[in-house]
């Protein structure tokens, strides 16, 4: 099923509805895009005092559109790894420990590039704070806030796909990505106040 090509309300219940995906992971990565388009529409809305607001207007608009997509491909990732645990069964040993270690390793990658664009967007959420139309800052703050809530959301998702290996760089890359995003929300709404 291809998420984005459902409608809102279709996608919502998808959401709800029973099976593992999808699941935080497709909704940490639409809501990493919604807060990207916050960032745009904010940054749009500012050009006459602003005059780097076009460029930050379409900065905004390729996250969204490297967010977007992670909403399927984290779902069918996770469905792989999911497959994989099934067709290994019962089997023991190093090659069932190597398949599946393989495949979450694999299902670990969106949640990842999802952090990663999450916390681009609560970094670029700052200036739009700073700098933006005023009578709009509080969406440029939610956008952070909403941004740092999608990495600490995809940082545990690595986590869990990646469990086995705690000290894994990718775990401590996407705590890393999911902490600095905390803090460029409280850095954004810092601004307001």
């Amino acid at each position: 099923m291809a998420l984005l090509d459902l409608r809102l309300r279709e996608l919502l219940d998808e959401i709800a509805a029973e099976g593992r995906t999808p699941g935080g992971g497709s909704a940490a990565a639409l809501v990493t895009a919604i807060a990207a388009g916050l960032l745009a529409k904010v940054a749009r809305s500012s050009g006459d005092t602003w005059p780097e607001a076009a460029g930050i207007a379409a900065q905004a608009e390729c996250l969204r559109d490297r967010a977007t997509p992670l909403a399927q491909a984290v779902a069918e990732q996770y469905e792989a790894a999911l497959r994989a645990r099934a067709e290994t069964g019962d089997e023991q040993g190093e090659r069932r420990d190597f398949a599946l270690g393989r495949a979450y390793a694999k299902a670990a990658e969106p949640p990842l590039q999802i952090a990663r664009a999450a916390n681009d967007v609560a970094q670029l959420a700052i200036g739009v704070a700073e700098s933006g139309n005023p009578a709009l800052r509080a969406d440029a703050v939610t956008a952070a806030l909403l941004a740092a809530a999608a990495a600490g959301s995809a940082a545990e998702l690595v986590a869990v796909n990646l469990t086995a290996s705690a000290g894994d760089s990718r775990v401590l890359e996407a705590a890393k990505l999911a902490e600095e995003a905390a803090r460029a929300a409280e850095t954004a709404r810092a601004v307001r106040e």
